[in-house]
């Protein structure tokens, strides 16, 4: 049986208004200390939200989005906050926020391979 590694993660949202605290599930992020991981994925489906929010910029919201893929790659990439430690990097993107692209809390698992995880928690929150 595959050794299991604690993991956790947090569904990205897009809030277009954060008064009416309404948000659409875009994204996960997780986090695998022992793996080594820390990785998004992401979509945009332009038609439904531009339904949920007419005035959206989807441009603007496409490289908010871009900065977690770059934040969580490291490096010059990410600027300051990729020069972080993996685990400082994932606390700093799921960090409450009043913005347009938030995150949900954070929750814990288990995992024995972490990008398979990703893609299952993608699947199932997001499309």
């Amino acid at each position: 049986m595959p050794e299991k590694h604690l993991f956790e993660y947090a569904v990205i949202r897009v809030v277009p208004r954060v008064e009416r605290e309404e948000f659409l599930n875009v994204g996960v992020i997780l986090y695998c200390r022992d793996q080594g991981f820390l990785h998004t994925l992401y979509t945009l489906n332009e038609n439904r939200l531009l339904a949920f929010a007419p005035d959206l910029d989807l441009q603007e919201l496409q490289e908010r989005l871009h900065a977690f893929e770059r934040i969580c790659c490291g490096r010059k990439e990410g600027g300051r906050i990729g020069a972080l430690g993996i685990a400082e990097r994932f606390r700093w993107l799921t960090a409450a926020r009043s913005t347009i692209v938030q995150t949900s809390p954070v929750h814990p698992g288990l995992t024995a391979d972490a990008s398979q995880t990703l893609e299952k928690l993608f699947h199932q929150l997001v499309l």
